[in-house]
């Protein structure tokens, strides 16, 4: 593994941020942490930069214990959510002065701003100042800085949410193609779950801290672990009844049953639900129904929408999720 993150606790004060978080990125992995704001995803992030200090656990990057060293000694390039980059320098500066304060000849030094600015395509922006520049392509040039210090571990840090949603899609698409291309074990932290499934190699989510559950994006989305990772992947969430309750028979008594929105189907036959609202998104509709004593989301294509406020449902085979209540974990 080129990055091993073994126990790792971080503690302000009294306030235990990271309880013990082991997570492994192999060479040529992109591995994204996904998680709510406060997670600690950031706080992961720094840590094994070595920007925030650690209380226990261990950084190794290529079988180098890294945990006491400063963060100029590990051969890591971070990129941030808020760009970090000078004012007032060209773009070609920016890039080319990242590696290392040693001297060397202005043609190296040129030559080395221009291939990782080529790669992510800011080559004809080397001329500009960061103040000239726009999101995406300041965006660009922070990529381009990290790609010149060919680091061991690329380190991301929510590097998309700054910018609109049409450009955020655009450089989703660039940054997958770019670690197609350039490869090198990434570190990716987002709070965007979209992001995450197209992004990562595989995912892991984070709450409170603590990891919920690590596995590839097909894994998140058809078996998640918890109950967290079931209602936090998906949207609308998964649906979570009791088993012995309106849609019973799929699980023994006393167990949770989850259902994501786009496995009910709305029918003349099934359990009896009232419509309690609808909302059009687009080409879908998200039918907010009260079924028993619980309310529950399906999602259908809007043309199908209801044309009453009564309804049934039934569940589309395969696709019910169980869970014991007592620990929230996958049954």
């Amino acid at each position: 593994m080129t990055l091993s993150v073994e126990g790792l606790r971080v503690a302000h004060g009294a306030h235990e941020v990271l309880h013990g978080v082991d997570l492994t990125v192999a060479s040529d992995e992109l591995l994204v942490v996904l998680g709510p704001s406060g997670a600690g995803k950031s706080t992961l992030l720094r840590a094994v930069a070595g920007l925030t200090p650690i209380s226990a656990g261990r950084v190794t990057i290529r079988d180098r214990d890294v945990t006491r060293l400063r963060p100029g000694q590990r051969n890591v390039a971070m990129v941030f959510q808020s760009y970090a980059l000078f004012p007032h320098p060209p773009t070609a500066e920016t890039t080319r002065s990242a590696p290392s304060g040693r001297a060397m000849p202005r043609a190296e030094r040129a030559d080395r701003a221009r291939r990782p600015a080529a790669t992510v395509g800011c080559g004809h922006l080397l001329g500009r100042r960061p103040g000239q520049l726009s999101g995406g392509e300041r965006q660009r040039v922070a990529l381009a800085r990290a790609l010149v210090r060919e680091p061991d571990v690329f380190l991301l840090d929510e590097p998309l949410s700054n910018l609109d949603a049409e450009l955020r899609v655009e450089m989703r698409a660039e940054l997958k193609a770019l670690h197609a291309r350039v490869g090198g074990a990434t570190l990716h932290v987002t709070h965007d779950q979209v992001e995450a499934l197209v992004l990562g190699d595989r995912i892991a989510v984070l709450r409170d801290g603590r990891i919920e559950q690590v596995g590839t994006p097909d894994e998140i989305w058809h078996a998640p672990a918890t109950t967290f990772v079931a209602r936090f992947i998906g949207s609308p969430p998964m649906n979570l009844l009791p088993s012995d309750g309106p849609l019973s028979g799929f699980a023994p008594p006393g167990m949770l049953i989850g259902v994501r929105p786009g496995a009910l189907r709305l029918s003349d036959q099934g359990a009896p639900a009232r419509v309690e609202r609808i909302e059009v998104v687009g080409e879908d509709a998200h039918i907010y129904l009260r079924l028993g004593e619980h309310s529950v989301v399906a999602r259908v294509p809007s043309a199908q929408k209801p044309a009453s406020d009564e309804t049934h449902v039934t569940v589309r085979d395969g696709d019910v999720h169980v869970f014991d209540p007592s620990t929230g974990k996958r049954a």
